[in-house]
């Protein structure tokens, strides 16, 4: 519907009463005088607002144009490309392994999946397997970072709906996360860890027993949010009927991850594609009924205690050996031996001043990311650098449904499906 203006008349013919005084017409509206099928029109006039892109409640540099009729939302536009990140463009002018930093840099909420999965692609360009302790070293910081980035999900998804304790449970371990990966990286958000055919290092002493005790105590915060928010009749009125959409669209649209699986499909990379042996080990797929805000919160709280099982697991079979390959046109030797050794200081410079080489192919691979289906693919002409680089980022096709979610549902509702979809600007607009 076009929008109209009502304008109103302010100039009538003046009136003057008997005893000559100036008689003051009321001020009468042009819109009284159309006809009816405009009345009604200019009546349901409707307004356009802008959420971000500084709103907080658009978790990035996201901008929402919305049309409003009254408080309901007739239509809803995603404005995105505010970063101006261009990672995929870089890394045709990086080698390999320096584009390992570009990763991390794009679900900085979730660094440590990037970084695997994206040494995973290139290791299968390569034909390189991995050591059985990098494997389980990966499924470790993976499902690690998983239940990291669900619980900034949950935080800022209950502070968005009014809950503002939950925000600091789940941020306080969310802290102690950060310290397990400045001990094993030396950064808290942009990690960086992997290599290709490894890791930057061997897991630091001490820091799978620090695991384990902090998975001790972790499950005590789940229980408590579940007790301050799965019954609330304030979050549950918020959050039950809004925002939902059946399995058959949300596969049209290209749902993946929690999104896809509270909507009633079984789908998860680890379980139907596993790698890493996912399928030797013993969880569960949570899946929802109802496709809505509160289905995609309970999956999302399931989906963490379902990690802290498979860390358990991963963590007892944790097995000793080397973190690396023993390729030494791959992996750098160690310093000592670098200094020591011609031959290996010769490997040392031609893996740090060309990069390693890939051979001349493409290769494809997909882990289950936190926020969905992450996808890497690699294409190789034979050199030290890609010559493409793309990202199957699972916020990009998950904000794509925001405008059928929100189409009809109230303004306040805009919040609440926005942060449900848990999406993250920087692999948006990568």
């Amino acid at each position: 519907m076009a929008r109209r203006t009502v304008v109103y008349e302010v100039t009538r013919t003046p009136e003057l009463a008997p005893d000559g005084s100036l008689v003051h017409a009321p001020v009468v509206p042009v819109e009284a005088e159309l006809p009816a099928e405009y009345r009604e029109a200019i009546h349901g006039e409707h307004m356009l607002i802008n959420i971000g892109p500084q709103h907080p409640a658009t978790h990035g540099v996201l901008r929402l144009v919305l049309e409003l009729d009254g408080e309901t939302v007739v239509r809803c536009i995603p404005h995105i490309g505010y970063l101006h990140s261009g990672f995929e463009k870089l890394g045709e002018y990086r080698t390999w392994n320096q584009i390992i930093p570009l990763t991390d840099r794009m679900d900085y909420l979730a660094p440590l999946i990037y970084n695997c999965a994206y040494a995973m692609a290139v290791e299968k360009l390569m034909g390189i397997e991995v050591t059985e302790r990098c494997k389980v070293v990966r499924v470790i910081l993976m499902e690690m970072d998983r239940i990291f980035s669900h619980l900034l999900w949950l935080g800022t998804t209950a502070i968005d709906i009014g809950a503002f304790t939950v925000f600091l449970w789940t941020f306080q371990q969310r802290e102690k996360i950060y310290t397990f990966h400045e001990a094993y990286t030396g950064a808290r958000i942009t990690t960086s860890a992997t290599r290709i055919g490894g890791m930057m290092a061997d897991l630091p002493p001490g820091w799978v027993e620090g695991v384990r005790e902090w998975l001790r105590e972790f499950p005590r915060t789940l229980d408590e949010v579940e007790t301050l928010l799965t019954t609330n009749a304030i979050w549950v009125g918020r959050t039950q009927g809004v925002g939902v959409i059946g399995p058959e669209e949300a596969i049209n649209y290209g749902f993946s991850g929690p999104n896809l699986r509270a909507s009633g499909v079984p789908y998860d990379v680890r379980k139907d594609k596993p790698y890493y042996d996912y399928d030797l080990y013993d969880w569960d797929v949570p899946v929802g009924e109802n496709g809505d805000v509160y289905d995609r919160y309970l999956v999302r709280m399931e989906e963490m205690r379902q990690s802290a099982r498979i860390l358990w697991q991963a963590l007892d079979r944790l097995p000793d050996g080397p973190i690396n390959v023993d390729n030494p046109r791959v992996i750098l030797p160690p310093k000592s031996k670098a200094m020591s050794d011609m031959e290996a200081m010769i490997h040392h410079f031609k893996v740090v001043m060309e990069g390693v080489r890939a051979p001349v192919g493409e290769s494809w691979l997909s882990v289950e990311g936190s926020k969905g289906e992450l996808g890497m693919y690699v294409v190789s002409d034979g050199g030290s650098k890609p010559v493409r680089w793309r990202v199957r980022a699972p916020s990009f096709l998950n904000i794509s449904v925001l405008p059928k979610l929100v189409e009809g549902a109230l303004l306040a509702d805009v919040i609440a499906i926005n942060a449900s979809l848990d999406i993250v600007l920087g692999e948006i607009d990568r």
